[in-house]
C-alpha cells in the first residue's frame, strides 16, 4: 500500500504543487471532508487513512462510515484536519481510489444481491488495472464478491490457448498434474476451461482435474452440461455475464460465476474533498 501512495503522489506531484505553493501559506491548517455524491458502496477509506498519515503525520482524521458500507448521497466518509498543502496534495490521489474502488465495491455488491439466496460464489478474475489489482480485489471483497486468481501462480487454469498451443485437453491435463507433483504444488487446484460438449467430455474422460469452467455456454447448453458433470467436480460459468442474466446462470445449478466486469466495467462512485473555512 505504502508503495502504491508514494507512486501516486509523486506521479500527481512531480517537481512541487506549484498552486497551493503559490496560494497557501506555510503552516496553514484546514478542515476537509469527504463528501458522498450518490448513493453505493463505499471503499477506500483505510487509504485515505493512510495517504493522510503520510503526508500530514500530524493530521487528525474522524471515520464516519466503515469501507463496505451503503452510502446514500449528501453523507459525510470521513473528516481530516491537516497541513493545507498536504491536503490539497494528498486530494486527487485519494478522490482517484476511492471512487474507483467504490464504483467496484458498488457493482460487486449489486452482482452479490441478485444471487444472494442461490448456492453460487461470484468470482472476478485477473481483468484488472496493472499495479493497483490489490485494490481492486479488495474492493470486490467489500462489495460482497470473492476473490479467484491474484495472478497465475496461485491455481493452475488450463484455458483454451494452452489446450491448442499444448495439443489437447488430455495431453494439456497430463502435463499439468506431472508438473504439479514434480514442483510440489498439490495445494494449487486445477480448472480446465471448456467451450462445448465435445470438450466437457474429454475433460471427463481426463479426469485428474479440480473444477470445469464452461466458457460462453447458452442457458440451455449449461443446464445440460451441469447435469452431465453431475457433481463429479466443481462447475463454473464464464464469459458474457452480466447483472441481468447473472441469476438466471446461477439458478442452472452452477458452483461459481467468474465476472470480469466487476472489476473492468465498473463507474467510479461520485466523492467530492472539500474544505471549509
Amino acid at each position: 500500500m505504502d508503495a502504491f501512495i508514494a507512486s501516486a503522489l509523486a506521479e500527481d506531484t512531480g517537481a512541487g504543487d506549484y498552486t497551493s505553493l503559490a496560494c497557501i501559506p506555510d503552516g496553514s491548517r484546514s478542515h476537509g471532508y469527504l463528501l458522498v455524491k450518490e448513493p453505493g458502496v463505499l471503499a477506500g477509506l483505510e487509504i485515505a487513512r493512510r495517504i493522510f498519515q503520510i503526508v500530514d503525520p500530524k493530521a487528525e482524521f474522524t471515520q464516519h462510515i466503515d469501507d463496505g458500507t451503503d452510502v446514500s448521497a449528501g453523507e459525510k466518509a470521513f473528516e481530516v484536519y491537516a497541513d493545507t498543502r498536504a491536503l490539497l496534495g494528498a486530494e486527487r490521489v485519494i478522490l482517484n481510489t476511492m471512487q474507483r474502488m467504490s464504483g467496484i465495491a458498488t457493482l460487486s455488491n449489486r452482482f452479490h444481491f441478485e444471487v444472494e439466496d442461490l448456492p453460487v460464489t461470484i468470482l472476478d478474475t485477473r481483468k484488472t488495472t496493472p499495479l493497483i489489482r490489490f485494490l481492486e480485489k479488495w474492493a470486490v471483497r467489500l462489495g460482497g464478491c470473492t476473490n479467484y486468481r491474484n495472478g497465475l501462480y496461485d491455481r493452475f487454469l488450463i484455458k483454451d490457448n494452452h489446450i491448442e498451443a499444448c495439443g489437447g485437453i488430455a495431453l494439456a491435463v497430463e502435463r499439468v498434474n506431472t508438473y504439479r507433483k514434480e514442483n510440489s504444488l498439490d495445494h494449487l487446484g486445477i480448472t480446465i476451461e471448456v467451450r462445448n460438449l465435445v470438450e466437457l467430455y474429454q475433460t471427463l474422460d481426463a479426469g485428474q482435474i479440480d473444477r470445469i469452467m464452461f466458457d460462453n455456454f447458452e442457458l440451455p447448453l449449461l443446464e445440460e452440461a451441469v447435469a452431465i458433470v453431475d457433481g463429479r467436480y466443481e462447475t463454473e460459468a464464464s464469459g458474457g455475464v452480466n447483472i441481468h442474466n447473472v441469476r438466471r446462470i446461477a439458478q442452472t445449478g452452477i458452483n461459481f460465476i467468474s465476472v470480469g466486469a466487476l472489476t473492468h466495467s465498473a463507474v467510479s462512485l461520485d466523492l467530492s474533498l472539500k474544505i471549509d473555512r
